[in-house]
């Protein structure tokens, strides 16, 4: 057999034995976790629902390591908070390492395609229209909601959201590279470093600025109320954050800080409620 045609086969049996792999451990996962899964073609998406009510899609931080058990982890535990008036939606995010979910890398929309799992999952679901909270790197990911689906997100609360700090342009790329690289790389085999690395150079580095995912232009026109909570820290700029809010129409913000001193978390929390109840459809 030619030498090239043997390393094409070889390579294409290994990736299918790990997804096969990936799947069964999934499927073994999920009685522990109580996960469900949403599948469309090589993607695989992780997912749970909590309570009744309008749909509220949740999105952990974490950057690429987010996933549904993160949200415990954050400032303030969304689904407990929102499960009493709503039915809550939450997944783990494509690839990230503690989570289930899985599919491949595209190194050419690494945004968009955390957006087609985002809406794939609320197609799969049957929600037309939602209402979205996300910490750190869920700022990126609604604002490209935004853009994406205009006419489905009615409403959106973007807490501590990741921004392009031009003083420190490398926070999100090196922040990957050591927080989620090596364990994803040990994990998928079928990966080389070089498409990881222009995966991340796409995210993060190429027209880096402001928001990752939207411009400001976008943001001055977005019709869509937005409550906006502040955090400072290098990988949540407030200068970033302060701008969004100054840019769109229909934004409002939290005190700030807001997570510091803990006594603090209770208010901003009654503030989320109140936004998405007073934006929230009949």
């Amino acid at each position: 057999m030619d030498p090239t045609r043997r390393k094409i086969l070889t390579t294409g049996a290994a990736a299918t034995a790990i997804a096969a792999r990936q799947r069964v451990f999934a499927q073994e996962a999920a009685p522990g976790t109580g996960a469900r899964f949403y599948e469309k073609g090589s993607v695989r998406i992780a997912y749970q629902e909590a309570g009744s009510g309008f749909p509220l899609l949740l999105i952990a931080g974490g950057g690429l390591n987010s996933t549904l058990a993160g949200l415990a982890t954050m400032p303030f535990n969304p689904v407990e908070e929102f499960k009493g008036e709503y039915r809550c939606v939450f997944a783990d995010l494509r690839n990230a390492n503690r989570g289930e979910s899985a599919g491949p890398l595209e190194i050419d929309r690494p945004w968009d395609s955390f957006a087609d799992d985002h809406l794939g999952l609320m197609d799969h679901l049957g929600i037309d229209k939602f209402m979205v909270l996300g910490f750190c790197i869920g700022g990126p990911f609604i604002w490209n909601l935004l853009k994406r689906a205009p006419n489905r997100v009615v409403a959106a609360v973007p807490a501590q959201p990741v921004g392009f700090r031009p003083e420190a342009p490398n926070v999100m790329y090196d922040g990957s590279m050591t927080s989620w690289v090596p364990q994803f790389l040990k994990r998928r085999p079928d990966v080389t470093k070089e498409t990881v690395e222009k995966f991340l150079t796409k995210m993060f580095r190429t027209d880096a600025d402001f928001v990752f995912t939207v411009s400001r232009d976008f943001v001055r026109c977005c019709q869509t109320p937005v409550l906006i909570m502040p955090d400072d820290v290098p990988s949540h700029p407030l200068a970033v954050a302060m701008e969004c809010a100054m840019l769109a129409p229909k934004a409002e913000v939290s005190m700030y800080p807001w997570k510091e001193p803990k006594e603090r978390i209770p208010l901003a929390v009654r503030q989320a409620h109140s936004f998405l109840k007073a934006h929230r459809p009949a």
